[in-house]
């Protein structure tokens, strides 16, 4: 949008005067200082609220966000490589803390398993012993 004064005495439109703004210098202030647009909408039936959506859009750079506190992007895994990274590494760990478990579980029903053979065992050869005897 270019707004130019010229030399007629006719009233510029947005306050005139001899100052050129195009697209780029509205866009370079907006994402300076930052534009909000919020909004509600409710549905209602009989004074019965049904429905509320609340809409919030936030257009500013990320320097103008940060300064006020904006910065959901940076732990966000699908936007943040380092908050993805992390979250690999946590899923990893955990995965092997669970096999760490796992492993050991099954060692101790084995041992179990061991102990319960060589005490049948043993109660069957001194059965077979006494058998042997009473022959």
């Amino acid at each position: 949008m270019t707004v130019m004064g010229g030399g007629s005495s006719t009233p510029q439109p947005y306050g005139g005067g001899h100052q050129s703004t195009n697209l780029g210098d509205i866009l370079e202030r907006v994402l300076d200082k930052g534009l909000v647009i919020a909004g509600d909408i409710q549905v209602n039936l009989l004074d019965i609220e049904l429905l509320t959506i609340k809409l919030r859009l936030v257009i500013a750079s990320l320097e103008t966000a940060k300064a006020v506190g904006i910065d959901w992007w940076e732990s966000d895994p699908w936007l943040s490589s380092k908050s993805h990274r992390e979250s690999i590494e946590g899923a990893q760990q955990d995965l092997e803390l669970e096999n760490r478990k796992l492993r050991d579980r099954i060692a101790e029903l084995e041992a179990g398993r061991t102990r319960e053979s060589a005490a049948v065992e043993d109660a069957g050869v001194e059965d077979a012993e006494v058998t042997d005897d009473d022959r």
